[in-house]
C-alpha cells in the first residue's frame, strides 16, 4: 500500500508531539518540514523559535536551531542572514512574540525587507505562559489578564500585521491562511513553500500568518476550538494575501 503520511526528514524519529491535543503547531512544523524536504534545504535551514509553545519545536527538528529572547526573533534572524546568506532562516512565532513583545524587531526587519522566512501563529492569546491577553486577542475574548473579556477602551483593539506590514514598502509576500480543515492545510504550505523560495531567490522579506487554535487557553475542546476559530477568529482575520510583490513583476 502507498505511504500517503508519514515523518518528514526534517522531524526527529525518536520525538512524539508534546502539543495539546487540538492545537495545530504540529501541523504547521510538519508542513515546513515537508516543505524544506521537498526544497532539499533541511541541511542549509536554521529555525528560530520564539518563547512560548514555539519553542518546543527545538526538540522535534533535526535542522539547526535557537530560541530567540521573547520578541527577538526577527533581530537574531537579520544578524545571522547578514552573517551567512547562504543559509535559510525560517522565524517561527507566536502572537505575543512577534506583534507584542517583539513589535519593534518585527517592523523593522519587514520595513527593511531582510531575506529571511517569518512564520507567524495567530491563536488570538499567549498559549505556554499563562493564557494571557495578547495583541491579537478578540474583542470580548477572555483571557487571564481579561477575565471579564478584551474592552477596546481599557484594552484597544485586536492587532492585524498583515494588515499593518502591508503599508511598509519593503516587504515582498505576506498572506494569511489557516489549518483548520484540509483545504486550508494544502493552502498553507503552498504559501509557506513560496515565502521560503522568496528567500531562496533573494526577494526578501515574506511572512505567512497562520490563524490557530488554542482549546487549552480558550477554555474549549478541540472540537468547539476548531468553531470558534472559523465563527470568530476568521471573521476578525480574514484568510487572503495581503501583499504579492512577485505578481507585480510580471
Amino acid at each position: 500500500m502507498e505511504k500517503i503520511y508519514g515523518r518528514t526528514k526534517f522531524i526527529c524519529e525518536d520525538q512524539v508531539s508534546g502539543f495539546c491535543p487540538g492545537c495545530m503547531h504540529s501541523t504547521i512544523g510538519k508542513l515546513i518540514g515537508e516543505v524544506c524536504e521537498e526544497l532539499d534545504i533541511i541541511e542549509r535551514t536554521f529555525l528560530i523559535t520564539g518563547v512560548g509553545c514555539c519553542g518546543l519545536h527545538m526538540e522535534y527538528v533535526v535542522c539547526d536551531n535557537v530560541t530567540a529572547p521573547h520578541g527577538r526573533a526577527c533581530a537574531v534572524g537579520t544578524g545571522l542572514k547578514r552573517v551567512n546568506p547562504n543559509s535559510v532562516y525560517i522565524s517561527y512565532q507566536g502572537d505575543g512574540d512577534l506583534a507584542s513583545i517583539g513589535l519593534a524587531e518585527t517592523m523593522h526587519a519587514a520595513n527593511r525587507g531582510e531575506n529571511f522566512t517569518v512564520i507567524f501563529v495567530n491563536n488570538g492569546i499567549y498559549g505556554m505562559t499563562g493564557g494571557q491577553m495578547a495583541p491579537t486577542t478578540l474583542v470580548g475574548m477572555k483571557a487571564t489578564t481579561a477575565p471579564k473579556g478584551r474592552d477596546p477602551k481599557e484594552h484597544g483593539y485586536p492587532m492585524h500585521m498583515c494588515e499593518i506590514l502591508s503599508q511598509l514598502t519593503a516587504p515582498y509576500y505576506l498572506e494569511r491562511t489557516s489549518c483548520n480543515t484540509p483545504a486550508n492545510v494544502m493552502k498553507t504550505k503552498k504559501a509557506i513553500k513560496k515565502a521560503i523560495q522568496n528567500q531562496l531567490d533573494g526577494k526578501g522579506f515574506s511572512m505567512v500568518e497562520i490563524v490557530t487554535s488554542c482549546p487549552t487557553n480558550w477554555g474549549m475542546d478541540a472540537l468547539s476550538a476548531l468553531d470558534f476559530l472559523e465563527e470568530k477568529m476568521l471573521a476578525e482575520y480574514p484568510l487572503g494575501v495581503y501583499r504579492d510583490r512577485s505578481k507585480e513583476e510580471v
